[in-house]
This record gives structure tokens, C-alpha cells and sequence, in this order.
């Protein structure tokens, strides 16, 4: 299958995204001092849990997406070097 430059790029950006977003979710999550994250005696709630396996889940597809999105921005410049390595109307100067 190949991608466009368009969804390969967008793919790579979505999984840049997602590693920023939850890192600075579980790095929030883990200073909480609400209550929610931690109880009255410092131990990890339910709250926290979940939320932690949420961001590692989205720590996981992020990466997925984002090395597809690579290899399609990879393959792409791979094809245009070929493209202009071979292009029969170049002249010696090109």
C-alpha cells in the first residue's frame, strides 16, 4: 500500500501529537494533588489506573501510527531520489 505525502505526513504528526499530549497527561497525572490520582495516604487510586493505562495504550497507537507515517515520508523521498536519479530528460547539468 502507498501513502500519500499528505496522510504520511499527517500520520507521522498525529503520533508526535499523541507521545506530547500524554506525556504531559501522566506528568500532570502524577503531580496530581486533588485527590483523584492519589488518596489522603499517597497511594494510587482506581482514577489513577485507568488513566495511567489509557496513556500507555495511547503511548503504543501514537508510536504505531507515527512509524507508519515515517516509512511513508521515508519511502517518498527514497521514490523522488530514484525518480530524479533516473529521469532521462535531465541533462548532465541537472
Amino acid at each position: 500500500m502507498k501513502l500519500s505525502r499528505a496522510v504520511s505526513w499527517f500520520l507521522l504528526a498525529f503520533g508526535v501529537w499523541s507521545w506530547f499530549i500524554w506525556a504531559t497527561f501522566v506528568r500532570n497525572l502524577w503531580k496530581d494533588a486533588s485527590g483523584l490520582a492519589f488518596d489522603a495516604a499517597g497511594e494510587p487510586t482506581a482514577y489513577f489506573w485507568v488513566h495511567l493505562l489509557l496513556a500507555i495504550a495511547s503511548f503504543l497507537l501514537g508510536t504505531a501510527v507515527g512509524v507508519i507515517g515515517l516509512r511513508g515520508v521515508l519511502a517518498l523521498r527514497r521514490e523522488s531520489r530514484r525518480g530524479s536519479d533516473a529521469d532521462p530528460d535531465a541533462g548532465p547539468d541537472a
